[in-house]
């Protein structure tokens, strides 16, 4: 946390030897734990944080009672990998995030509250250190941004992922990051220092060439130009960077010259290959890209309404259309097309070798 976190801790509501003034609901440091019953019942519950830097976001520092977690084996993505996430909630606000169903855990719609009200887990960093001096048998890899990005706006006041990094560096644990944040560059040294005694697979989401379209679904994220400029900064600090072409929005960003321009981009950043994924919509989360798509396509609703009438995919039909449309483009701008190999440097098709048997599941 930071100097200025410490400092302007507002008094919680409800304790009778600070009982709050009027003027404490206009502090942007104030705490209010009865506004958010999910989290004020959390025993590792420790305060909620406003600031004039994040207008309208809130931040709810909790401690973690532990950093890895293992998916389980039954899960879509990544069955059977372990992961770390720093922060619940993002403020990327993604429309079609997929992670969004994990804030009604805490009585928080995924919505509204999954872009404004964020989880933070301040104290993840000397928990993961612990927990993997502990471990008799350390996990074959960890792998990050797989439900929010850890490195979104947050990470610039708490800077939880250097400690994380440093951890994993110390028990030489080979890792994974995909991220649409630019502030991952400010960790390259350190990412650096960590491939070269273990194995680090960065990864970049970039979609949408389209600055209108990816300012109006992605309301919270880095420019695609941005985020280029990160591609390039991560290959010139000698590291490798998968370019996640994910995810491409049926009608509205897989037409030939939208993907030619995009590849052409990532081609020139310096990107080493290419994973492509058409959009995913996740049980829940399709009313909130819905809502989006009416208000600001509507003339696409009804056949976005065919495209997902089935599920949360697209069809095969459409997968095989888009497949014949993009890889002449990756080949034409010197790119390889993607492999299982592609996808398993994320961890995104899970293990692969006899599971390990779960750990007790706890949120925090």
């Amino acid at each position: 946390m930071g100097a200025e976190a410490r400092e302007t801790e507002a008094p919680e509501y409800g304790d009778a030897a600070a009982a709050p003034t009027r003027w404490d609901r206009q502090r942007t440091d104030a705490v209010d734990t009865a506004a958010l019953p999910g989290l004020a019942r959390l025993s590792t519950f420790v305060r909620s944080v406003r600031t004039p830097e994040f207008q309208g976001v809130t931040f709810h520092e909790v401690l973690a009672r532990s950093a890895l977690n293992r998916v389980p084996d039954d899960a879509r993505m990544l069955p059977g990998e372990w992961t770390v996430n720093p922060y619940r909630g993002c403020s990327h606000a993604c429309r079609y995030c997929f992670a969004r169903p994990t804030h009604t855990r805490l009585e928080l719609n995924m919505a509204e509250d999954f872009d404004r009200e964020i989880i933070v887990k301040v104290n993840v960093a000397e928990v993961l250190r612990d927990e993997l001096a502990r471990k008799r048998k350390l996990p074959p890899r960890v792998a990050f941004g797989t439900n929010t990005d850890v490195y979104q706006r947050a990470e610039g006041r708490y800077r939880l992922m250097p400690g994380i990094i440093e951890a994993l560096t110390a028990a030489r644990v080979p890792f994974s990051i995909l991220t649409k944040g630019t502030m991952i560059r400010q960790d390259l040294e350190l990412l650096t220092r960590a491939n070269a005694v273990t194995t680090v697979r960065l990864g970049v989401s970039v979609s949408l060439p389209d600055t209108p379209l990816q300012q109006s679904v992605e309301p919270g994220t880095a420019t695609t130009r941005a985020r280029l400029d990160t591609v390039r900064a991560i290959r010139e600090a000698g590291l490798e960077c998968t370019v996640f072409l994910a995810p491409i929005l049926p009608r509205l960003s897989d037409s030939p010259g939208q993907l030619d321009r995009i590849v052409r981009e990532m081609a020139a950043a310096g990107a080493t290959d290419v994973h492509y994924t058409p959009l995913y919509l996740a049980s829940g989360v399709k009313n909130v890209f819905f809502d989006w798509l009416r208000a600001n396509h509507p003339h696409l609703v009804e056949e976005y309404a065919a495209l997902y009438a089935k599920g949360s995919q697209t069809p095969p039909s459409y997968q095989d259309e888009l497949r014949a449309r993009l890889f002449p483009i990756l080949t034409r701008h010197g790119l390889p097309l993607p492999t299982e190999g592609t996808a398993d440097k994320f961890a995104l098709h899970g293990r692969r070798d006899k599971p390990e048997p779960p750990l007790q599941a706890t949120l925090f």
